[in-house]
């Protein structure tokens, strides 16, 4: 039998994340000492009122179908926290509710995007963006940056890199895998080059609530109405509300986007779990007393990792402003990212993510996203293999 496999799919890469933790899971599972600092994960659990709401629902037999782009409740919920915390005005029908954060960015390029078109991403990016792409048949057309510029793009790459088959520019404030947080100048500065240009703006938002150090998050959407014309915002409850199983993303754009993004959801997934939708609506109306707890126990383990990292001979790292993710500068110690790292979980059981998923294969990332004792353990460790490379 010919197993053809088609193009599309022969070409994307595997999720170096997933593929990282699943091993370090494995040798957890065999009875190994290993530190994760891989997942994008908060270790937190899902606050207690937004489980009761999905088990309310379950016992009240709220499980079936619902409509493909979700429930009328949760889109709602959704447009009011865009209007409250945003200063956006989205109708219901503009909202749609996905399974992931993932999901809606896949959503959001497979609308928009087709063969032809090109896809302006900054690296370090996402792992995801540039495979969701090329699923597209699009092209991504990757913008590099360093930690010199605290991983951010600048308004003149961005201009030389549009073309006239530019069609989406992804930006991704605060930023996995950096940390990095765009200042409302520089994200109107972007927006203004796009509006200009005629191009849109996937402008992915689900880490907006967690920052440090007086940081602020503007939405490129709010700038102007023609921002707002041009901006699909990309969201979800996976990080702030540690709601990573439960699959809830959701997206708002103008109506035509949002029209076919419904339509391809309808013939995709259809919709996200019933009974998590109502989790999901106790999540954006109900008690936000956890963030602020979250937030300050982020921030003491961030410093303490930033610091640590620094002091170790021949790293460097620009401390993150926004996320849970460092991104610490390896290329004084003589490895790439995928044998740093791959050795550095065989030699010290710790699993971190090489650069080179990231388009930036001279850094990796490190989660803060688990306890304090984790991480003095774990950094420990990454000590011990760093002075054996450089002695």
């Amino acid at each position: 039998m010919n197993y053809r496999i088609s193009n599309r799919a022969a070409a994307l890469s595997p999720s170096l994340t997933l593929a990282i933790d699943s091993k370090a899971k494995a040798m957890k599972a065999a009875g190994e000492d290993v530190v994760g600092f891989g997942a994008g994960e908060p270790d937190f659990d899902t606050p207690a009122h937004i489980k009761d709401a999905a088990v309310q629902a379950l016992h009240s037999g709220f499980t079936k179908y619902t409509p493909s782009s979700g429930i009328t409740e949760l889109r709602q919920a959704v447009a009011d926290k865009f209007q409250r915390e945003n200063g956006l005005t989205y109708k219901p029908n503009q909202i749609i509710i996905s399974s992931g954060g993932k999901h809606s960015c896949y959503n959001a390029i497979l609308a928009t995007c087709q063969e032809g078109d090109e896809v302006i991403i900054p690296a370090p990016y996402w792992l995801s963006y540039p495979e969701m792409v090329k699923l597209a048949g699009a092209v991504a057309v990757v913008l590099p940056t360093t930690d010199q510029t605290e991983f951010k793009v600048t308004p003149a790459q961005l201009r030389a890199a549009l073309t006239p088959r530019t069609r989406l520019f992804i930006l991704n404030s605060p930023s996995n895998p950096t940390g990095s947080v765009y200042t409302p100048e520089e994200i109107k500065a972007l927006g203004d080059i796009c509006v200009d240009a005629g191009v849109l703006i996937m402008s992915d938002e689900i880490y907006e609530h967690l920052l440090y150090d007086g940081a602020t998050h503007l939405s490129v959407a709010s700038v102007s109405p023609a921002h707002y014309q041009h901006t699909i915002v990309v969201h979800g409850l996976a990080k702030a509300w540690s709601m990573t199983g439960w699959r809830l993303g959701f997206l708002a754009a103008p109506e035509p986007i949002a029209k076919a993004i419904d339509a391809i959801q309808s013939h995709s997934t259809s919709n996200p779990t019933s009974f998590a939708q109502k989790g999901g609506v106790a999540a954006l109306t109900g008690s936000q007393d956890h963030l602020p707890k979250w937030l300050a126990e982020y921030s003491r383990r961030r410093n303490f990792a930033w610091q640590r990292l620094n002091s170790i001979p021949g790293l460097s790292c620009v401390n993150s402003k926004g996320a849970f993710y460092l991104f610490p500068n390896i290329s004084k110690l003589g490895l790439k990212s995928a044998d740093f790292c791959a050795r550095l979980l065989e030699q010290e059981k710790v699993a971190a993510v090489p650069g080179v998923a990231f388009g930036a294969d001279d850094y990796l990332r490190i989660s803060y996203a688990t306890s304090l004792a984790n991480i003095e353990k774990g950094l420990d460790r990454l000590e011990r293999f760093c002075k054996g490379l450089s002695g």
